[in-house]
């Protein structure tokens, strides 16, 4: 967890630096996949319960021509590393424990 902190704060830093607002709330997509979609569609099923907006889930290609199925987790929250990372640290235990992987978050710029 220690470098999903080191990304999100790196992340966060690089967005003020370019003059990102401070004063807007973002959507924050946090990333999750996995080879068997049985897993990922029990993994957005939790994630749902616990109260978090998931999208719907899609097969997307990989570089060497395989799939794999990914879904999102669309957040809400300022720009501030500790608030996005109490998400991550939900989420990230989440794809744990429904053996999938989580890949991670990103947003968007905002003036």
């Amino acid at each position: 967890m220690e470098n999903w902190r080191e990304i999100s704060e790196e992340i966060v830093e690089s967005l003020l630096e370019d003059g990102s607002s401070t004063d807007t709330l973002y959507e924050v997509e946090h990333h999750f996949v996995c080879e068997d979609f049985d897993k990922l569609e029990g993994a957005g099923l939790a994630a749902f319960k616990l109260g978090y907006d998931v999208e719907e889930p899609a097969e997307l290609e990989l570089e060497d021509g395989g799939k794999i199925w990914g879904f999102d987790v669309v957040v809400e929250v300022e720009l501030d590393a500790d608030v996005i990372m109490e998400d991550v640290d939900k989420l990230a235990a989440l794809a744990v424990e429904h053996n999938i992987e989580y890949d991670g978050w990103g947003t968007y710029f905002q003036e």
